[in-house]
């Protein structure tokens, strides 16, 4: 099969799923970001245009958030499509196999679910972060207050963030020793490079102790001293202010906490969440796709179609408590995420390898 001119049969079930798959996630997002407009408009204390904008940050935020499920409805909906026009079992009696019908549903799933990681690479992942902006009425105020964190084997303490500017009032940076400060770095101002922040005009006073007592000090004056490698405006600000993180960033912050010693347990939950989590609709694809009737023949297919849009939604509820779990450190997000949408795969291909030659 050539990918510039698919088989008929490919092109048919593709642009059908298609057509099914963008209807619902539209469907589904735009009514999630009126609903929320309306339950926040008492809130929203702005102009008719920063409305507007709150709206479309949020139908961002429920595309994100809904894609999964749009992904397996729509299959739902398309194989109940091709049953009710007995599609279905026309290309059966062509002697088209289950794999061959599966594949351009595979296909557009796969290909809707790389759409979305990637786009949760870029700034689309903080949709949700920007309408809660408008709706605090905040859209001017991007400082980030009083942050104290651990940097290697010193402690960092920041008056005022500025990620948007990205720059930093009033640093300071301290190293202790057994209950001893060693020396404390202070700069009124430091600015990030791309890679670290450079503090500008910085005192270097270095504590000087003799039998366990502090006798005096030693300051020095520093033009630039380079310091918090890494650590990007967003990063620190979704830290401390629990703010959201892209793919990218999250796994830059993974790498940090890691060198730092510190627990990464929210910010894995946080990346499973957008790049593992959604691969259980591609294997409630396959599932659903083998385990719903192929024939209308003494089925109720209003009631199986229930009973899978029930399953759907059961599956999406336990996989966001289980990764909420591991958000709060319970247990590792490993177990509560990557494990279960193992076992979901790993029943998927079972059940694919054992139906797959079956008609019915």
């Amino acid at each position: 099969m050539s990918l510039l001119s698919p088989p008929l049969y490919f092109t048919y079930i593709a642009k059908l799923y298609t057509k099914n798959l963008l209807a619902i996630l539209f469907g589904l997002s735009t009514a999630f970001a009126t609903i929320d407009y309306f339950q926040h408009l008492p809130k929203l204390d702005v102009s008719g245009n920063y409305k507007i904008l709150y709206i479309f940050y949020m139908w961002q935020e429920a595309l994100g958030l809904l894609y999964p499920l749009a992904i397996v409805f729509a299959v739902i909906m398309t194989k109940f499509a091709l049953i009710k026009n007995s599609t279905m079992g026309a290309f059966h009696a062509f002697g088209y196999s289950k794999r061959r019908l599966l594949l351009p549903l595979i296909s557009v799933a796969m290909m809707t679910y790389i759409l979305f990681t990637l786009l949760h690479t870029t700034k689309f992942s903080y949709a949700k972060d920007m309408a809660m902006q408008i709706l605090e009425n905040e859209l001017h105020t991007y400082d980030v207050n009083d942050l104290f964190f651990k940097y290697n084997d010193t402690f960092v303490y920041i008056k005022k963030l500025d990620p948007i500017a990205k720059k930093i009032e009033d640093i300071t940076i301290f190293k202790v020793d057994k209950y001893q400060v060693r020396y404390t770095i202070h700069a009124p101002m430091a600015h990030f490079d791309g890679e670290l922040w450079t503090a500008t005009d910085a005192t270097l006073k270095t504590h000087i102790y003799e039998n366990g007592e502090l006798i005096r000090y030693r300051v020095e004056h520093k033009e630039h001293i380079k310091t918090l490698y890494g650590y990007k405006p967003k990063i620190i600000e979704s830290l401390y202010e629990g703010k959201t993180l892209n793919i990218i960033d999250a796994v830059n912050t993974w790498k940090l906490l890691a060198i730092q010693g510190l627990s990464s347990n929210k910010i894995r939950a946080a990346l499973y969440e957008k790049a593992i989590v959604p691969l259980f609709s591609i294997a409630l694809v396959l599932l659903l796709f083998f385990k719903l009737p192929f024939h209308a023949r003494m089925v109720n297919l209003s009631g199986v179609m229930a009973l899978a849009m029930g399953v759907t939604f059961i599956v999406w509820g336990l996989l966001f408590g289980l990764n909420q779990i591991g958000k709060n450190g319970v247990l590792a997000p490993e177990y509560t995420v990557i494990l279960p949408i193992l076992l979901l795969w790993g029943y998927a291909l079972y059940t694919y390898r054992v139906n797959e030659k079956h008609i019915v």
